[in-house]
């Protein structure tokens, strides 16, 4: 009887800790929300004063005056960069309904990191996979530093095509395959040294799984490795296969230590086809195969014209380059692909 008592004294405290910490989360959004409305409505009174009086040296002045006698009134956090910072908040996101309704989903130092990336279809990339995802500051920097837009399909296509997949991810929450596929995918973590084999390669992705899966964005789940296909009583080995659970596919991985070759493209499709036939569940899409290479070979890439056939081919880094070297090449590849794309509309 006295364990009886004890473990509904356990289930009582349970349900207690579950009530504190629920109320505890809910005060702590109600909180952060009210903080970043507070900054978007400052921001927000002052550009008004700024542009009634259409002088950039007043807005200066207005600025340190402001933050030295919001200081002297609150005390610390009212600092001219605070202010600054209120300011952009306001020019970069115009409408106080969606801050409104984005208070709830991002914290202040979400906004204070996006309102910063210049580029509109970028900085709104990255938004919405922060309320998808659910990405931490920490993650949204880490992002952010490693080009993540810029190394996505998307960004490689033309303007008007970028902001409708945006904008049917925002209003719809359809993510499409551009949107989740990267090139090239950094591997910094896997600690390889400077020449390894394949099944190096593929036993560090293995033993770095989570991580891996981390760069290869949320909603991966690892489902085998080496997977076994009998095709015409013969036996072949899939690198890795993955289940994507927004796009519903299954993800097909194979890993290659030079460059792409041609050839590479025959051996997916037989896996993709096998997959199709012998895998698929009910409401599933067909499978998607990448072919994850040490380096492109990008003219063989668009004359086999590999995504017709549901086919990805993808860099993979061991070793991250210091970022300008890595936006100038992402820079380079995102303009020659449109450059491409271009050429073929006007066909």
């Amino acid at each position: 009887m006295m364990f009886d008592w004890q473990e509904k004294d356990d289930l009582l405290i349970q349900d207690l800790q579950k009530l504190i910490d629920d109320a505890k989360s809910a005060a702590a959004i109600t909180i952060n929300s009210a903080i970043t409305i507070l900054y978007w409505n400052i921001g927000h009174r002052i550009n008004q004063e700024i542009l009634h009086n259409k002088r950039a040296l007043y807005g200066k002045q207005i600025i340190i005056q402001l933050s030295k006698r919001l200081t002297q009134k609150y005390g610390k956090g009212w600092s001219e960069k605070q202010i600054r910072h209120c300011l952009r908040f306001e020019e970069t996101f115009h409408d106080r309904e969606i801050v409104y309704s984005l208070s709830r989903q991002l914290t202040w130092t979400h906004f204070r990191i996006l309102m910063y990336i210049q580029n509109e279809n970028s900085r709104a990339f990255y938004l919405e996979m922060c309320k998808i995802e659910k990405w931490t500051t920490r993650v949204l920097t880490e992002k952010v530093n490693s080009m993540l837009f810029e190394r996505t399909a998307i960004s490689k296509k033309p303007e008007e095509h970028i902001k409708q997949e945006l904008k049917e991810l925002s209003e719809r929450s359809i993510l499409s395959p551009d949107l989740v596929f990267r090139d090239p995918y950094i591997l910094d973590f896997l600690g390889l040294e400077s020449h390894f084999s394949e099944q190096k390669l593929e036993e560090a992705i293995l033993k770095e799984l989570e991580r891996f899966i981390l760069e290869l964005g949320q909603g991966f789940t690892f489902v085998a490795r080496q997977k076994r296909l009998l095709i015409d009583g013969e036996n072949y080995k899939l690198d890795l296969l993955f289940y994507h659970r927004k796009l519903k596919r299954l993800v097909a991985i194979d890993l290659k230590l030079g460059r792409f070759k041609a050839s590479y493209k025959g051996q997916m499709e037989w896996y993709l086809r096998y997959l199709e036939k012998y895998e698929l569940e009910e409401g599933e899409e067909a499978p998607i195969g990448m072919l994850l290479c040490a380096e492109g070979n990008r003219e063989q890439i668009e004359l086999l014209q590999l995504e017709k056939s549901g086919i990805r081919v993808a860099e993979y880094i061991t070793e991250l380059p210091p970022k300008e070297v890595l936006k100038n090449k992402l820079h380079k590849v995102i303009e020659a692909e449109r450059e491409r794309l271009s050429h073929e509309l006007d066909k």
